[in-house]
């Protein structure tokens, strides 16, 4: 399996004897999944399939799902809807009643207003409906099926640069262990040398004392195990990125652990070099962690 980006955009189109359409699929970050759709007056009923069918095929990312369709012939008659006309007659009496010096209104007047007249596209025979319920359907997963491998496409551009940063992190925790600031030796001579510029004779202070106090700043100074734990999450998250499907949020989790190893370790140096490391592995750890907000 490939990794997947949780953004992308499709259309596909379609049509029929009555009617022709087109469906838009969006999809962008999100931390779980959320379908929104948008049908034309009337066809609520494709809501729960196409649903179901955005549910199966992805885990993560907001999903919207519009319907655009135009009747290149009615589906049935027009009429009058009479709940409507009703309410616009006796709006009009009430008008006459304060103002009787105005003209009645016309009938096509009338009949021009908004929802007085609509379209009895329920006379539809249930055939029919469900041939275009069917044809919308097919549609519907040709769009999916671009949406996904847009996605698909977007997120093996994302794993190439997931692994490049993965192995700049890793580069920059061996240098960090290569360091010369980090070694027993360099801190004992360091600590000799602030003593020395603190007393005349160096040679007058106990050895088991320099000695406890070496071994004490060396204690504080090891970040041999935040190295080994950055080297551990290297490998978990090259492995996600091979196992492929839907990992964002374990390597989200992975780039929190990235980021506490980092922190102890640049809270830890007392060099400059070494700091120096440690700020350059939390920079590329949060691009890693902006990367990763993108998949799936």
């Amino acid at each position: 399996m490939t990794i997947s980006s949780m953004t992308g955009f499709a259309r596909s189109e379609g049509g029929a004897e009555a009617c022709t359409w087109g469906w838009e699929a969006k999809s962008v970050n999100g931390k779980g999944l959320d379908v929104r759709v948008r049908f034309p007056r009337g066809f609520d009923f494709l809501d729960a399939p196409v649903r179901d069918l955005v549910q199966k095929r992805f885990k993560r990312g907001n999903v919207s799902i519009s319907l655009d369709l135009a009747w290149t012939r009615p589906l049935g008659q027009v009429r009058v809807n009479e709940d409507v006309l009703a309410q616009v007659l006796d709006a009009i009496a009430a008008v006459e009643a304060r103002l009787p010096a105005v003209h009645a209104p016309s009938a096509d007047g009338i009949l021009a207003l908004r929802g007085v007249l609509e379209q009895a596209e329920d006379d539809v025979g249930d055939d029919q409906r469900q041939a275009l319920e069917a044809d919308l359907m097919d549609t519907f997963e040709q769009v999916l099926d671009q949406l996904q491998d847009v996605r698909e496409a977007e997120g093996a551009r994302l794993g190439g640069v997931l692994h490049d940063q993965l192995a700049d992190i890793e580069s920059l925790s061996e240098e960090a262990a290569g360091l010369a600031a980090m070694q027993p030796d360099a801190i004992r001579k360091r600590l000799s040398d602030q003593v020395a510029a603190l007393v005349a004779d160096v040679s007058a202070i106990d050895p088991n004392r320099l000695a406890q106090e070496a071994a004490l700043l060396m204690t504080k100074a090891d970040v041999r195990e935040e190295l080994d734990r950055l080297t551990a999450h290297i490998a978990a998250a090259r492995e996600l990125l091979g196992e492929g499907g839907p990992v964002g949020r374990r390597l989200d989790f992975l780039c929190q652990e990235f980021n506490r190893e980092a922190n102890t370790l640049c809270s830890k140096s007392s060099d400059t070099d070494l700091t120096r490391v440690g700020l350059a592995l939390k920079a590329v750890i949060e691009q890693f962690r902006e990367q990763v907000q993108n998949i799936e």
